[in-house]
């Protein structure tokens, strides 16, 4: 089928929902197939992909070593039985996450691991996790967060547009307060704690006397909310208030995760240790598959061992094939180095967007991230949101063929995340190209 017939068959058959068409920009692209930090569409043109498909493809699109493990798997066992008759991926894989998380993490450290199909699902088991260990049903969680869609995470996921149509379905468990802004603070404070830090853990502690509360439920950096990362100093308050209350610490680290930020998860930034963490995107390189990782004390304490009619679990549970992807996704970023490579490529990033924020007259820019989860935050010179202009300069750089997102509520913040293996020239050649679309589009 050529593009138009595509998406008619879209139109025709696919919930109107999902797949959003604008003939006039020339959206969406068919894509066709993918390698590296390439999409070639339906028409054979390549674009380059500054988005990783939400992060995703972060050893690069259609990783060799990545397809050849999943064909080996296929073509050995395809499916297994979830949580009945084992096979030895999953064995090899709930090792590994327990290696790369509290192994690292805490002297001696284990991890004990529950597959996924997704990574919302990961934060639902999480949560189910924290009610079970702590007796309390009460979360708290931040202004901003995304932590996926299904009726368990979507309590957690703070936008409006999200969440308004189910508000009278969802549980009412949790609670939300600030996620900390330092571009629109005026806090003086050059050093941790900050006055923002102080002023959320009073809103915490107002929630906590009103209210049994079981666990906090953070991003270590905010991706869809706009790629916020909070001041230093933060993740470690919020571990202690956690400490101090008897509550949980969920980290979601389904973004973040796996190298995005230039460490293997972003909590290592500040050396902070969660309770649970939630995995899921470039787990396996293209998958579906999450993973909720929590200590093994803790899990051992919330989950009763098996009768054979496991509580939490799903067909898929630990698929053959998303267990050698994830495998191979994991030894390729550590051999690679692609981890340390996002920690040098995102502070030549962020040196860039710092310089082209200087740039703008017509706008004010921001540069904003960590590592090569990073973008513009663009606002009007009367500090108004401008995600229609970064709306706009997306759909303009398709005919450049050049693929980013916007993130942020209001999509106000032009994002990166490539693969964590794109080359400095061409991603150099791109950030030229995107800069002057974007004040093209503001004039």
């Amino acid at each position: 089928m050529q593009r138009d017939e595509i998406l008619e068959t879209l139109r025709r058959h696919e919930s109107r929902n999902i797949t959003h068409v604008d003939p006039a920009a020339g959206w969406p692209l068919v894509w066709e197939r993918a390698r590296g930090c390439s999409v070639w569409d339906s028409e054979g043109r390549r674009h380059l992909d500054l988005t990783a498909a939400f992060g995703v493809a972060a050893a690069g699109h259609a990783n060799p070593r990545v397809v050849a493990a999943a064909r080996r798997q296929a073509g050995l066992l395809l499916h297994g039985m979830g949580d009945v008759h084992p096979h030895r991926g999953k064995a090899e894989l709930v090792a590994e996450l327990s290696r790369r998380t509290f192994g690292r993490w805490v002297p001696g450290g284990v991890g004990k691991s529950i597959l996924t199909g997704s990574g919302s699902d990961a934060v639902e088991a999480a949560l189910k996790t924290a009610r079970l260990a702590t007796g309390r049903a009460g979360v708290i969680a931040f202004e901003g967060a995304y932590h996926g869609l299904g009726y368990g995470a979507l309590n957690a996921t703070h936008r409006e547009h999200f969440r308004g149509r189910f508000r009278d379905q969802l549980g009412g468990f949790v609670e939300f307060v600030p996620f900390p802004a330092c571009a629109t603070c005026d806090c003086v404070s050059s050093a941790p704690p900050c006055g923002q830090i102080a002023t959320i853990g009073r809103a915490m502690d107002a929630l906590a006397a009103s209210r049994p509360i079981g666990a906090v439920l953070i991003e270590p950096i905010q991706a869809r909310g706009g790629i916020r990362v909070p001041p230093e100093g933060f993740l470690t308050a919020l571990r202690q208030w956690c400490d101090r209350h008897g509550a949980l610490m969920i980290l979601d680290e389904i973004y973040t995760g796996f190298g995005r930020t230039g460490r293997w998860f972003a909590c290592e930034h500040e050396g902070v240790v969660p309770d649970l963490v939630c995995l899921g995107k470039a787990l396996t390189g293209g998958f579906p598959m999450g993973a909720c990782v929590g200590r093994a004390e803790l899990m051992d304490q919330a989950w009763p061992e098996s009768d054979g009619e496991a509580i939490h679990t799903s067909t898929f549970l630990g698929h053959p094939v998303g267990c050698a992807m994830a495998l191979a996704q994991m030894t390729e970023l550590e051999a690679r180095g692609l981890v340390e490579r996002a920690a040098t490529e995102g502070a030549w990033l962020r040196g860039k967007l710092e310089l082209l924020a200087k740039s703008g007259d017509r706008l004010q820019l921001r540069a904003v991230g960590r590592g090569l989860m990073a973008g513009l935050e663009v606002r009007t010179r009367d500090g108004a949101g401008a995600g229609h202009l970064v709306v706009q300069t997306m759909q303009r750089l398709l005919k450049d063929r050049i693929l980013i997102l916007p993130e942020g509520a209001g999509a106000e913040v032009l994002s990166l995340t490539p693969p964590l293996t794109i080359g400095r020239r061409e991603f150099s050649r791109a950030l030229g190209v995107i800069v002057a679309r974007l004040m093209e589009t503001a004039s």
